[in-house]
């Protein structure tokens, strides 16, 4: 299964949107309303080729996106 558009993507876009960071609740809400699409595992990682960037794991929603919204600056 791949969100669609990349999850740390719509995160991000979420919390420029709130003007502030997201709690817990928050990403796990938007994680699991999220879109995603099967595929099989060879066209994931082409998908991720594409896009440039590897998206975070889903079952790891807060935790990968603290260290990613760091990355990012958005702290």
């Amino acid at each position: 299964m791949v969100i669609i558009p990349a999850l740390v993507a719509i995160l991000l876009n979420a919390e420029q949107e709130k003007g502030s960071a997201l709690t817990e609740a928050e990403v796990i809400a938007i994680r699991d309303n999220a879109e995603c699409i099967a595929m099989p595992a060879s066209v994931a990682v082409e998908v991720e080729a594409q896009r440039g960037y590897p998206d975070i794991v889903a079952e790891a929603a807060w935790v990968e996106w603290q260290r990613v919204r760091t990355e990012l600056g958005q702290e």
